[in-house]
């Protein structure tokens, strides 16, 4: 169970204590929001390289890249270390940006998630056991698919 879905998952909890914990949420929000300006130096350098690397013009620049090595393969011969230099670079370049693309992602998803929960939270008729399935394991997930699948067909 999640650390921040605890309490939400007791028997018994009414929508008072939800409204309270929502509210408790929100204003927690508001003051790290206001203090903090991006967070960390590498998450910073995270989202700044992993939006650069989604544009167009990023793209364009490898493609140029390729380009200008594989014109140079006739006047170093296409030798061996005229490969080495494109498949280091490469190497390197995927090895880390995998690293950088992966912290995006887990904000977002993590962002993602919060949001729904809040919603979750936020509507009356939700079912609140709801907030923090993404603790569940893979069988307890497959089951919860099967039960909801029912419910829409009936």
């Amino acid at each position: 169970m999640s650390h921040r879905t605890e309490g939400l998952r007791k028997p018994g909890v009414n929508a008072s204590q939800l409204r309270k914990v929502h509210r408790r949420h929100i204003e927690r929000l508001r003051t790290t929001s206001s203090q903090s300006k991006g967070g960390s130096p590498f998450r910073k350098f995270a989202k700044a390289t992993s939006s650069a690397m989604g544009r167009p013009w990023a793209f364009c620049g490898a493609g140029l890249a390729v380009i200008v090595w594989a014109a140079l393969g006739p006047i170093f011969e296409f030798s061996d270390t005229w490969q080495l230099v494109i498949n280091t670079s490469t190497t390197i370049v995927t090895f880390l940006m995998v690293f950088l693309i992966q912290n995006t992602q887990n904000r977002d998803t993590e962002a993602l998630r919060l949001k729904l929960d809040e919603l979750i939270l936020a509507t009356r008729d939700a079912r609140n056991e709801f907030v923090g399935i993404e603790d569940l394991e893979d069988k307890e997930l497959d089951e919860l698919e099967q039960d909801l699948r029912k419910l829409s067909e009936e």
